[in-house]
């Protein structure tokens, strides 16, 4: 039964998920290759997603996401709407979350492009391709954090820098670890001129492509809930593909028009 949910939920998405580019509104960055989004897509951006689709997410439908405390615990009213519940909604530059790898996908493709492989997503995060980088980053070079050299200005918990706490945004709710997400672009731009590829939320990216409908699919870059040590190139973290939880999120890449 959940096998038949899971193909039916994929064949609406796929229906739903007809190319509009530029109906998204994303800001888009150049690099070798392929174009990135700036930011992690944003409520303001999946809400015109879902008004021009009709799509009702599996937190939606399911009555919201979920969150780690002592083990997976489901949340009443946890959606991208409104991600920490309470009827409290989030404003459209917070990043969208509670949402699955295939949601995310979905969107990626109706946005005209489709979520990053790993090696692009790497790419992106941690050697600069600028032609001319603003100080302190150098062309060509690889940093150990999406951030530069150091993991200081991205919104994760405790080692990151004091901004963190006071930029998060939680709408009240009481959290077992971490204090909130921030709004896309509050933190510095770090590599590539791009925001929160460390930290903020985790991202969704299309690894290993080809997988079957729910194997498992990694994320990228650490959250709110992690210190420093979820930012490195190496650390390694994946969720089954119909995970929808509160610090998972995601941008899209295109190829250069």
């Amino acid at each position: 039964m959940r096998r038949l949910l899971l193909a039916t939920a994929l064949m609406a998405l796929q229906a739903a998920a007809a190319a509009q580019p530029d109906a998204a509104r994303i800001d888009w960055q150049l690099l070798g290759g392929f174009a990135i989004a700036r930011t992690e897509t944003t409520v303001g951006q999946f809400r015109r997603f879902a008004e021009a689709s009709g799509m009702l997410t599996r937190a939606e439908r399911e009555g919201g996401g979920e969150v780690y405390e002592a083990g997976w615990v489901k949340k009443p009213g946890w959606t991208w709407r409104t991600p920490f519940g309470g009827g409290r909604a989030a404003a459209d530059d917070e990043p969208a979350v509670h949402l699955t790898y295939h949601e995310a996908q979905a969107f990626c493709r109706w946005a005209g492009g489709r979520l990053p492989n790993d090696a692009q997503w790497l790419q992106a995060a941690y050697t600069e391709q600028r032609a001319a980088p603003p100080p302190p980053f150098e062309r060509g070079r690889t940093y150990p954090f999406p951030t530069g050299e150091r993991p200081a200005g991205a919104q994760c918990l405790d080692d990151c820098g004091p901004e963190a706490r006071t930029r998060a945004i939680a709408h009240g709710a009481t959290l077992l670890r971490g204090h909130g997400h921030a709004r896309v672009s509050t933190t510095p731009a770090g590599v590539n001129g791009l925001h929160d590829m460390g930290a903020n939320v985790w991202e969704w990216v299309d690894e290993p492509p080809g997988a079957s409908a729910n194997a498992e699919r990694r994320t990228r870059g650490g959250s709110w809930w992690y210190g420093q040590a979820q930012m490195r190139a190496e650390h390694l973290q994946s969720k089954p593909a119909d995970t929808a939880v509160v610090y998972i999120g995601f941008r899209c890449v295109r190829a250069h028009h």
